[in-house]
């Protein structure tokens, strides 16, 4: 499905707060609450939008440690078989493919370093997963995103 600039502004809205009134999307798009219902129904009708989701600071779970995973995987391992491998961990904020040696890189929070080894066990013992390569961030030097929440990893005030 292909999303018209309306609809791209509704959803930027909902991936913004996802418990966001309709109305309060209206006003931000210019439609009555009922349409931005009705445009939203099709969205997810139409698979545009696949879900409502929940975002969590890590640091607000005491999750400060942070690390990145490379993961290494089986021949003919699709994208989709680490996502679906990986969703599963709360720990992991972020996973891509990538370039080069590894096949994906995962980012991860956690409690401490004995959370983060054990979370890396986890995924190593994935049954696509052949290796791992992991490194720990010492210090964030500089982020251009930001969760949305002061003090979170990335912010601007962390």
């Amino acid at each position: 499905m292909r999303l018209n600039d309306l609809d791209e502004r509704i959803v930027h809205a909902l991936a913004e707060d996802a418990r966001r009134s309709y109305s309060d999307i209206g006003s931000l798009v210019g439609l009555s609450a009922p349409a931005v219902k009705r445009r939203v129904d099709r969205l997810r009708a139409g698979g545009a939008i696949t879900g409502f989701t929940v975002r969590v600071d890590p640091a607000a779970l005491g999750w400060q440690t942070e690390g990145f995973i490379e993961i290494y995987c089986s021949r003919n391992t699709s994208p989709e078989a680490i996502h679906r491998g990986l969703e599963r961990y709360p720990e992991v904020v972020a996973a891509s493919t990538v370039t080069g040696d590894a096949d994906a890189i995962v980012q991860v929070f956690a409690a401490d370093m004995r959370h983060f080894e054990q979370v890396l066990e986890r995924i190593a013992g994935e049954p696509y997963v052949e290796r791992t390569k992991s490194v720990l961030v010492l210090s964030p030097l500089l982020r251009r995103y930001s969760s949305g929440s002061p003090g979170a990893p990335g912010s601007p005030s962390a």
